[in-house]
């Protein structure tokens, strides 16, 4: 299981990346961009994902992936339960990707595999 720890830790060591509170929560940024987002209890995250995605991902996993219904409609973004995930490698390898989604072109090429 994952904690708010975790994905500090492992958004943090990501190229680029600050920690920067919003709405009264920790949100991870790269290039000025929010990527990721605690969650109010701590237990899920939000990370970007393209919205042709999100509903696939989460027929497959409902008790991992979800939407904030209302809030979420307009935005490429997805939540994620911390409970859920495996371990460090699936957590890295969502905060990597959402990280990439977010992240200025130089620091891509700088970086093409920033979370190995």
């Amino acid at each position: 299981m994952a904690t708010a720890e975790d994905v500090r830790r492992i958004a943090l060591g990501l190229p680029g990346t600050t920690e920067k509170p919003a709405w009264g929560r920790p949100t991870f940024r790269v290039g000025g961009k929010i990527f990721a987002s605690l969650g109010d209890d701590d237990a899920w995250m939000g990370v970007k994902c393209p919205k042709e995605e999100r509903a696939e991902l989460i027929a497959a996993e409902p008790g991992k992936f979800f939407l904030r219904e209302g809030h979420d409609d307009n935005y490429a973004w997805l939540r994620v339960r911390l409970a859920a995930l495996t371990g460090d490698d699936e957590l890295s390898a969502i905060l990597t990707d959402s990280w990439r989604q977010a992240a200025p072109r130089k620091l891509l090429d700088a970086h093409p595999d920033p979370g190995a």
